[in-house]
């Protein structure tokens, strides 16, 4: 029978798993994590167990967070298993595990969110990071700017003291350390966007001044908002992950599966202090912007290219897109002639050499990281992703078809069916707008570039509308297969 996990059946383990060699007892609180899902646990939460296992960090162990009613279900799982995690790492080599035991709270989930505010005033938190995902900093996505109109934040100006959102907690708590004098504490995004903690600042502050000028201005010129890099393949958990880890042993009802690769590049702009991270890995760098740029294009890109068009074409894994004869090309091409132009290299990385990389990463068949889950979230992740390249492609006049091919295959996966005349299940935020848009540029393709919160003066692009609207055509008339080949053989 599996060990169930907990910290008194560490001793128990077999099968080669790892197990933490530091006594959990002494660990003491350092960080807040907002977000705590599957890729904090094999990445963020990772880093430090691996500082820990070193002997180090011990006064750095991370208390979760959650601001969302599902994140009530994480916290009853982790809580029963003592916080701890297992994750198992998913390579061609073969198959091994580890237990995370950088983890030892997690604040209960209550509306208003006082203990996480609580948690956060503490002076012992010295960072406070976040994953939320892409589209959870309120940005305008046609502009850029933080958007105050919406619901959420409009409650959290009304009612700071009873937010609703992390961010209205995040203000609240530094609002009692600056009266209390217990200083500030920095703030991480640990989410891919590009200037992650330019943004992370943009939304705090913004967000602080509409209730509280002066603590708007306190915030802004004492905490600290680093940007980074993060980069693993964590895929979702679910049957299969379960079976995975009771085959290992153990019995963890929050296991994750990740890639070998792991990456962490952040600016070393910490107020408080921070763990010694890059002694197990992780890089602090003042070209932060030129790493995420790569990594942001070509590999969040090209699960778009991707994902967009494995969906529309059935077929349920990234690495069965990969080894599809027309969508890994599809990636190849695009990427190489389209999207590296516009990267920068990186120490040790010209963009060439990192798209053959990600090809290695993508193709993995250990990883079952699943079409539905990469194409999740499009109204963020194409605005974030591929129009940034578009745009600087087409100021250049360099190749674009390949990129407002991606766009045409978005508009179609959007419209709901695949070609074997199956649902697509919404699978976007904005998925009603988005699908009526879908579904009315069957016949008009202007409809979905009509969407100026996403496209803005793209819509009217002389050379972008033209090819987009004749991409998508295509794909409605002779299929998504016949679009993709004709853009390969072009």
């Amino acid at each position: 029978m599996p060990v169930r996990l907990s910290n008194s059946t560490l001793g128990k383990l077999s099968n080669g798993v790892v197990a933490p060699r530091y006594d959990r007892s002494q660990l003491r609180p350092g960080i807040v994590h907002i977000g705590l899902g599957n890729f904090h646990r094999a990445h963020q939460a990772w880093y430090l167990h691996r500082l820990m296992q070193e002997g180090l960090a011990f006064d750095w162990a991370i208390v979760g967070a959650g601001v969302k009613a599902f994140d009530k279900s994480m916290r009853q799982k982790l809580v029963a298993q003592d916080y701890l995690t297992t994750i198992i790492e998913l390579d061609p080599a073969g198959i091994s595990a580890e237990i995370v035991g950088s983890m030892i709270g997690y604040v209960p989930v209550e509306e208003g969110h006082g203990p996480l505010i609580d948690q956060m005033a503490d002076p012992a938190i010295r960072i406070v990071e976040l994953t939320v995902t892409e589209g959870g900093y309120f940005i305008n996505p046609a502009t850029g700017d933080f958007d105050a109109s919406n619901d959420e934040i409009r409650h959290d100006v009304k009612r700071p003291d009873f937010p609703c959102t992390a961010f209205g907690a995040i203000v609240a708590a530094l609002r009692r350390r600056r009266d209390a004098g217990a200083g500030p504490f920095t703030l991480q995004s640990c989410d891919n966007l590009q200037g992650n903690g330019a943004i992370l600042r943009q939304t705090v502050v913004s967000l602080a001044r509409l209730s509280d000028p002066a603590l708007a201005d306190w915030i802004d010129a004492e905490c600290t908002f680093p940007n980074s890099v993060v980069d693993r393949i964590v895929p979702r958990t679910g049957t299969k992950e379960l079976e995975l880890v009771h085959e290992i042993g153990i019995d963890d009802d929050a296991p994750v599966t990740h890639e070998r690769f792991c990456q962490w590049v952040i600016e070393d702009t910490y107020c408080a202090g921070r763990p010694d991270w890059d002694k197990v890995g992780a890089i602090f760098s003042e070209r932060v912007h030129d790493y995420e740029a790569m990594k942001i294009r070509i590999l969040n890109g090209g699960h778009q290219i991707i994902s967009n068009a494995g969906e529309i074409l059935s077929v349920e894994t990234i690495a069965d897109c990969m080894a599809h004869p027309l969508i890994g090309p599809l990636f190849r091409k695009v990427a190489h002639k389209e999207i590296v132009p516009h990267v920068h290299p990186v120490p040790e990385t010209p963009p060439a050499t990192y798209v053959d990389l990600i090809d290695r990463r993508f193709s993995n068949p250990k990883v079952v990281d699943t079409t539905r889950r990469v194409a999740f979230d499009g109204s963020s992740r194409h605005t974030g992703f591929i129009l940034p390249v578009l745009r600087a492609a087409l100021a250049s006049q360099a190749p674009f078809e390949g990129l407002a091919l991606t766009e045409a295959l978005w508009a179609r996966m959007c419209a709901g069916r695949r070609e074997d005349g199956s649902v697509i299940k919404p699978n976007d935020p904005y998925w009603q707008s988005l699908h009526g848009a879908a579904c009315a540029s069957k016949t008009d393709p202007q409809v979905w570039l009509n969407q100026h919160q996403y496209y803005g003066d793209l819509a009217a692009h002389a050379v972008f509308a033209p090819a987009f609207a004749r991409w998508l055509r295509l794909i409605w008339e002779s299929g998504t297969e016949v679009a993709i080949k004709t853009y390969l053989d072009a």
